[in-house]
């Protein structure tokens, strides 16, 4: 079984990341369903360390794993049909989905009890907080939040008078406010969910079917007897189930893949673009947004860092695919023709990239050299470029670039990597490529700007989290350790980012601090200029939560050092210092007796009152550690007391009296 630990635990990450990527919540099960998400994903540290520990997991443990992956699978199925399914269904039949909601969590709870982490090699952090999961599964288990019960009575109401003309207009309008069915698409979305979820059940669909869609039909007339605005032509861009008797029309037409179409308009996107946080809106629509002033992702409320948008030139292309398999006209972006480029290049541009890449696989040095170059600069002018140049074959062509002894083509070549790597969709194309080894060459013995870019190139690239374990593999740590040393300025910025970035992952932690980053980051918290503290805490903090990050770190002498920032650092400083400082006055008594003998109940009592969330939270933590060191003190003090008192009830009965006195 233990041959089989690896693929167990990557698979429980996988479920685990699938649950969170459910969202939108049906409003009736929305809060029950969106604790569990949150909780669950707090196992992930867990289940890392798990991965990465050197020592065998006791079989029963294991098993106990097996059961916790099938407990999982159950809920990510439950928690699906609470984001997609009936909005009808869940309210009418909320007894019997919150007896499947209690079932998996007991589930869930039984098997996370069976896995003995206080015994397994993971962090206090992570034990902590596996602590805390269990203990909202206990907590939740015999509580049951009050359900909407007039949405349930007035939904019911309707639903027994399905075939009664006479229903108080009034009712209506709340039901489809409280179910959010105020839209030809919401509620022709709410047919084909309404089908497919009580077909599921095997119980009699065809009369559930009957009645439930006999009360959506109701509700939708009144919605269209109260906004008539919502046309035929409105009528005609909504989409059908296939297999579903339509709400009002036999028309079929394809269902529209919600990725398809922009969350703002709900429409099939013509002209997709990428926005800051990531999310992609129809062009026009998300410039309406921003022209009128908002700075949020309408779909993510994230605030945005830049109102620079991006085309999602692979989704375009994926649309004009799926239409043209469904039968449905492609749709076309305002102002384009139909041969343009999808680079949206002009033909004179594609053709200089095109001599470009001829000149990188040329005999002469002068032309590679300067092709570099040139792509170099077009791959940093803008979005559109950086499409055109890797839709060209330009990749593979740096790649093989990267490991010339011609300094100044390495250079030029790491570069435009760099630079191409800012388009989302080549970072994975220059991974794939082999690009890794190359820069991690370059990284080591490049000049002094071509390390600098190969570890911001990897910083790029470590944003997708596949790519952090493969840049990690590839030995990339050591030749940033020594860059965050030995660097300029830029140079100990860009590792730093690095770092922080690839440590994230678990496994690349161990492999930092074997690298010896713990003396560097110590070095730069006490240099004179204090021009990377920021940077410096950041990493520490992370590592920190490694059991030998927290080994090193401690032996560095980094307790007097953390102390004096708690005092007097920055907000941020602050809190990541108390960060550091949870981790290694857990279970390590003598910190404890450190940091007092240090006067730091001061600067934490400030913290706990005036620091950022997070800062606040750490400093709680850590002042209730030094209480619970103080009352044991006192405890271990009082002890030796009993004894004396048993020996002087053993003893004659003048010595007692004496001692009474």
């Amino acid at each position: 079984m233990e041959e089989g630990r690896g693929v167990l635990v990557e698979k429980l990450i996988e479920v685990v990341n699938e649950i969170a990527a459910i969202s939108d919540y049906r409003t009736s099960v929305k809060k029950e369903y969106c604790n569990l998400g949150r909780r669950l994903k707090l196992l992930i540290p867990m289940f890392e360390e798990i991965r990465d520990i050197k020592e065998p997991v006791p079989e029963n443990s294991m098993i106990a794993l097996v059961s916790l992956k099938e407990a999982l699978e159950s809920t990510k199925e439950l928690l699906k049909f609470g984001s997609q399914g009936s909005k009808i269904y869940l309210v009418l039949e909320r007894e019997q989905i919150m007896n499947k909601f209690h079932q998996v969590t007991t589930q869930l709870e039984q098997a996370l009890g069976g896995v003995h982490y206080q015994e397994l090699d993971i962090s206090d952090e992570v034990k902590e907080q596996v602590e805390l999961v269990l203990s909202q599964f206990q907590r939740a288990k015999g509580r049951v939040d009050t359900p909407d019960a007039e949405l349930h009575e007035d939904l019911l109401s309707l639903y027994s008078q399905s075939n009664d003309p006479a229903i108080d207009p009034a009712v209506l309008r709340k039901l489809v406010k409280k179910l959010q069915l105020t839209g030809l698409y919401d509620l022709t979305q709410e047919s084909c969910a309404l089908h497919d979820m009580v077909t599921a059940t095997g119980e009699d669909p065809e009369e559930r079917i009957e009645k439930m869609s006999l009360v959506l039909r109701k509700i939708k007339g009144f919605v269209l007897t109260e906004t008539p605005e919502i046309d035929s032509s409105s009528r005609e861009k909504s989409s059908t189930c296939s297999g579903q008797v339509s709400i009002e029309t036999t028309h079929k037409a394809p269902v529209i893949p919600d990725d398809f179409r922009c969350p703002i308009s709900l429409e099939l996107m013509k002209d997709p673009v990428i926005v800051s946080s990531g999310q992609t809106y129809e062009r026009s629509s998300i410039e309406k947004w921003l022209e009128a002033g908002h700075s949020t992702c309408p779909k993510t409320q994230q605030v945005l860092t830049s109102n620079v948008i991006t085309p999602n030139y692979v989704l375009r292309s994926l649309i004009a695919q799926w239409c043209e398999m469904n039968g449905v006209e492609s749709p076309k972006r305002p102002g384009s023709s139909p041969n343009k480029s999808a680079s949206a290049c002009t033909p004179a541009e594609h053709s200089t990239i095109e001599n470009l890449l001829r000149k990188l696989t040329s005999g002469s040095p002068e032309d590679r050299l300067s092709a570099t170059g040139e792509i170099r600069l077009l791959a940093k002018r803008n979005a559109d470029n950086r499409v055109a140049i890797a839709e060209a074959g330009a990749i593979p062509l740096l790649v093989d670039l990267l490991s010339t002894p011609d300094s100044r083509i390495q250079e030029h070549a790491v570069t435009a990597l760099l630079n191409l790597s800012i388009c989302e969709d080549n970072k994975r194309s220059i991974v794939t490529s082999g690009a890794v080894p190359g820069i991690v060459h370059v990284l080591k013995k490049g000049s002094m700007e071509a390390r600098e870019n190969a570890a911001a190139a990897l910083f790029s690239l470590s944003v997708i989290d596949e790519n952090k374990v493969i840049i990690g593999t590839f030995g990339a740590i050591p030749p940033l350790v020594t860059l965050l040393s030995d660097g300029t300025q830029r140079g100990k910025k860009d590792a730093a980012t690095a770092l922080f970035n690839l440590c994230i992952y678990q496994g690349n932690k161990g492999k930092a601090v074997r690298a010896g980053v713990v003396v560097t980051l110590m070095g730069l918290l006490t240099e004179p200029q204090g021009s990377m503290i920021d940077e410096a805490l950041a990493i520490l903090a992370i590592l920190s939560s490694h059991p030998e990050g927290k080994t090193t770190i401690g032996a560095a002498g980094a307790v007097p050092v953390l102390v004096n920032v708690i005092t007097s650092g920055s907000p941020r400083n602050k809190e990541n210092a108390a960060a550091v400082l949870v981790h290694l006055c857990s279970g390590d008594q003598h910190y404890l007796v450190d940091v007092q003998e240090l006067g730091i109940m001061g600067p934490l009592l400030d913290l706990v009152q005036n620091g950022t969330e997070r800062g606040r939270r750490k400093a709680t933590q850590l002042l209730e550690r030094i209480n619970r060191y103080a009352e044991q003190q006192k405890q271990a003090q009082t002890e030796p007391e009993a004894p004396i008192h048993n020996q002087l009830s053993e003893s004659p009965p003048s010595s007692t009296n004496v001692l009474e006195c």
